[in-house]
């Protein structure tokens, strides 16, 4: 990704925009975990619930820190699977933002092996939202032009670039049971 594009969506981020961008299977959608009204425009977005919660992916496990409360083991056990397509819901921190979370005490992360997405969170200078890019229970996008069908209004940026391999969105799996949640 050129640098100057990175740039153009670390500024977008830092003013609370929301952008669309590949993900390792679909489009996501993402922005700063921490500006609630970019959250909340996202949710709008996607005709979402904020009782859902959201996905945060990140470039480096360092930047998911702040949301997680995780022992040395959990770290090692989710390091094994990182960077990769396995997401994980965690124990939360005691401060992460319930819209985050869903209102829950678990937070769903991922250090994610796009390297699209890995360099905008590593731009941004943390980690990002992710969730797909479609209306609520609908077919996620694929491709930019389906990001532009499938959203009740656009974004305020599209990153254009290849998904990844995968056929359907990553799995998630329950660090403290081990459960996979979805396959």
């Amino acid at each position: 990704m050129p640098a100057w594009k990175l740039r153009e969506a670390r500024r977008c981020l830092h003013s609370g925009g929301v952008i669309a961008y590949p993900t390792e299977a679909v489009y996501g959608l993402g922005c700063d975990p921490l500006d609630p009204q970019a959250v909340a425009r996202l949710f709008w977005l996607k005709g979402r619930a904020p009782e859902k919660g959201v996905i945060l992916v990140a470039s480096a496990i360092e930047q998911l820190a702040p949301y997680i409360r995780v022992d040395e083991k959990t770290t090692r056990e989710l390091e094994k699977s990182w960077p990769g397509p396995v997401t994980w819901v965690v124990p939360a921190a005691t401060d992460v933002p319930a819209w985050i979370t869903g209102g829950r005490d678990t937070v769903a992360v991922r250090v994610t092996a796009h390297p699209i997405a890995s360099d905008l969170c590593t731009a941004f200078g943390g980690a990002l939202v992710s969730t797909s890019a479609n209306t609520s229970g609908k077919e996620p996008a694929r491709n930019p032009l389906q990001v532009r069908q499938r959203l009740r209004h656009l974004p305020d940026m599209i990153v254009y670039g290849a998904t990844g391999k995968l056929d359907r969105p990553t799995e998630i799996r329950d660090a403290t049971s081990g459960i996979l949640l979805r396959a």
